[in-house]
């Protein structure tokens, strides 16, 4: 793989777009941001017609790959129909209705945009309903680039004063924020104790940590995460911008059996397209009729829905999650054991057909991953395999398993010089 039009193109866009790159993590890639003409199923080409089996996976949206032909169908039917338009449309409450049929706590919903904007709206419910203004949130995990989230983001930073996540953050807000442990119920119930003494309105949790590890909440966790906010009079609101509709149609409340009373939805709903939702239940949901506001030009836009109405339709198969899980549990076996070679390469943990490489004795982080990784992904760009700079690994129906061996083969070559 030369990568030189993708040297050429990232000099180039540095001229024009700041950073380069649309969304700054992108940035992060060695030796520089890949640029691509096409993307097909499994796989990209850069600019120089070779190409890659993706794993990066747009970031996670592509359950089922780029380009999946219902999905564009959808979006092909209504485009020359109509675009963006200020009025209501059917495509409003059919996807709307596909969605919630899809969740088992979802009685009503908000379109919204991205994940970022949906994590605001709930937090914003969350405060109406209850009248307080402080949201409970867990190390390490993120929910957003908004100043009244990107905190709290290093392993150590619970039960303390959260810290600005990044330069040019507004400190005043982060008052609004109270930071404990995944996976530690002990602190959640002493923090969530005082949730009246404290102004807690809400408990934010992705209950996977899919920007933070892909760590599994453990047995009882978020059970107790629920039972406390019942008897606290707090809004349970779990971010499954990411896990949803990937770990599960039902997302966590299906894989986990617990029902929080807001979740936000985004990437894999739309299928490519942009579009996020809050869901859950209805008298939170409708306190936009009485007071709360909930606005956006470009919410709701028909050619999105169409994308969410096919994609939920694609997803309805229960064959979908079948075919996930076993290429997901091929990769985890054939690359892992890659890994699991030499106690020096680190290894994988998966919650469904999400994957993040975990370091031996290192840490991984939403910005990068330590250990051996940074070679890793270079080397592996070199042999025709993408993957993202923080170690997530996002497999799609449209991988297989002539992916996957290739994918281990390439990386026992590549471990093998190092």
């Amino acid at each position: 793989m030369a990568l030189e039009s993708s040297r050429s193109a990232f000099a180039r866009a540095r001229r024009s777009v700041g950073g380069g790159v649309g969304s700054g993590l992108r940035a992060a890639m060695p030796p520089h941001p890949l640029f691509v003409r096409e993307a097909r199923g499994a796989h990209v080409w850069d600019l120089d017609g070779d190409r890659y089996v993706d794993y990066v996976m747009a970031w996670g949206p592509l359950v089922l790959g780029h380009g999946d032909p219902r999905v564009l169908s959808a979006v092909s039917e209504i485009a020359p129909k109509m675009q963006v338009v200020g009025t209501g449309h059917p495509l409003e409450y059919l996807a709307a209705e596909a969605v919630l049929e899809a969740v088992p706590h979802g009685e009503r919903l908000l379109w919204s945009n991205t994940g970022t904007e949906a994590v605001q709206v709930a937090l914003r419910l969350a405060r109406a309903a209850t009248g307080r203004r402080r949201i409970l949130k867990f190390a390490k995990s993120y929910h957003g680039w908004h100043d009244t989230v990107y905190a709290g983001m290093a392993e150590d930073d619970c039960d303390r004063p959260a810290t600005p996540g990044g330069a040019g953050q507004s400190a005043s807000v982060l008052d609004d924020l109270v930071v404990a442990r995944f996976n530690d119920a002990r602190l959640a119930e002493r923090l969530l104790g005082d949730a009246v003494e404290r102004d807690i309105a809400a408990v934010l949790v992705d209950p996977v940590m899919s920007n933070a590890g892909v760590e599994a909440p453990s047995p009882q966790f978020l059970s107790t995460l629920r039972t406390l906010c019942d008897r606290h009079g707090v809004v349970l609101v779990f971010d499954e911008v990411i896990a949803g509709f990937r770990i599960a149609r039902g997302g966590a409340a299906e894989k986990y059996g617990v029902l929080p009373d807001l979740s936000v939805f985004g990437k894999a709903m739309a299928g490519g397209f942009t579009q996020s939702a809050v869901v859950g239940r209805a008298e939170l949901v409708d306190q936009v009729t009485s007071g709360v506001v909930h606005a956006g030009t470009f919410n709701a836009n028909p050619i999105a829905l169409a994308a969410v109405a096919a994609t939920m339709r694609a997803l309805a198969d229960p064959e979908v999650y079948d075919q996930l899980e076993r290429i997901s549990s091929e990769f985890e076996a054939l690359v892992g054991a890659v890994l699991g070679s030499s106690p020096d390469f680190g290894g994988f943990n998966r919650v469904g057909s999400l994957l993040q490489y975990v370091p031996a004795g290192g840490a991984t982080g939403l910005h990068g991953t330590s250990g051996l990784w940074a070679e890793i992904l270079e080397g592996m760009l070199r042999q025709g395999f993408l993957f993202m700079p923080s170690g997530k690994v996002f497999l799609s129906t449209a991988h297989t398993t002539a992916d996957v061996e290739a994918t281990a083969e390439a990386l026992d070559r590549l471990l093998r010089k190092l």
